[in-house]
């Protein structure tokens, strides 16, 4: 979905990647300068607190564990819920240029996240645990630099990372199943912790927005203000393929629910809203409730075209606490 992300919103740390944690000690400390250290202070979860020497980076890689959590490791195919803040450390100068401690929105991000250093920083690590991450250009994006976001090929990028809590790439809705659809609606099937296989049948699609449930979760229901950790396939019922799916990139979906400004297609505020967590659910999306009547041409849909979502619902997070 954040292929399509006019309207499927990614996360913000997406901007920034594009493209064994450190052994816990006392000190909150990593990356020197010829003046000192990074240093980081705050309670998990809370804003911290980073003070960058007002000097020259080093030039290797430094990661420290400032936090040590108590949670399940990061595996290095798993995805997490965490929050996150990201400085340029240029020269004698720093400046912030991402925050999610903020926003009260963690985001779900991938072990494998695209900066070989901040890879090796949270693989292993474990939730609950604050990661301070100090990248030289070479662990972070090398010569080129990232224009983007006004990285220059000898800027060192730093990462503070709250890890929260984590999900497998196969992570799959839980609870009781009630429904395979068919009839009027598509037929689903699937086995679990993998993808649901979806046929629309040969008829004009509803004219409203339907919200099926296909599998009832047992957890509390979802609401507004909380991040969503998903897993869905997106299907054009005018074509019946498929045109994204968090099961193909291995990486669950995560966004906030009736986020201002909205973070994704109307149908997935209104049809998710109050579904308890675990739960899988169908929803047939018309025009009005999608991409609206100039549709998304880059993933092939029309403003005439009504679309098929299976989403599972596989957690949800309030702030800093697991939901």
């Amino acid at each position: 979905m954040r292929r399509i992300a006019a309207a499927l919103s990614f996360p913000l740390l997406a901007v920034i990647v594009l493209a064994g944690c450190g052994s816990s000690s006392s000190s909150n400390s990593a990356g020197s300068g010829s003046n000192g250290t990074v240093a980081v202070s705050g309670a998990f979860g809370a804003t911290p607190t980073v003070k960058i020497p007002a000097s020259k980076a080093g030039s290797k890689l430094a990661i420290k564990t400032v936090i040590k959590g108590s949670g399940p490791v990061l595996g290095a195919s798993d995805s997490f819920v965490g929050n996150y803040a990201v400085y340029i450390w240029r020269g004698t100068t720093h400046k912030q240029v991402l925050s999610t401690f903020s926003t009260g929105a963690p985001q779900v991000l991938a072990a494998n996240v695209g900066l070989t250093g901040l890879k090796q920083a949270l693989t292993g690590a474990t939730m609950g645990s604050r990661v301070l991450a100090v990248l030289p250009p070479k662990d972070a994006y090398g010569p080129q630099g990232n224009t983007q976001i006004g990285v220059k090929p000898s800027d060192t990028i730093v990462f503070v990372v709250d890890l929260i809590k984590d999900f497998s790439a196969t992570a799959s809705a839980s609870g009781k199943h009630v429904s395979n659809g068919g009839g009027a609606l598509p037929t689903v099937t699937a086995q679990p912790g993998s993808a649901p296989q979806v046929k629309i049948p040969s008829k004009k699609p509803p004219k409203k927005l339907i919200v099926k449930t296909l599998i009832k979760g047992t957890g509390p229901p979802t609401a507004p203000g909380q991040t969503l950790i998903t897993q869905y396939v997106g299907l054009n019922w005018r074509t019946g393929k498929a045109f994204d799916s968090s099961w193909s990139r291995k990486q669950p979906f995560g966004f906030q629910l009736d986020a201002k400004p909205a973070q994704i297609i109307p149908a997935w505020d209104n049809g998710l809203k109050g579904v308890p967590v675990g739960s899988r659910v169908m929803l047939i999306v018309p025009p009005a409730q999608g991409y609206g009547k100039t549709g998304n041409t880059q993933a092939g849909i029309k403003g005439t075209d009504t679309l098929v979502f299976v989403v599972d619902i596989v957690g949800a997070v309030n702030g800093a606490t697991a939901g």
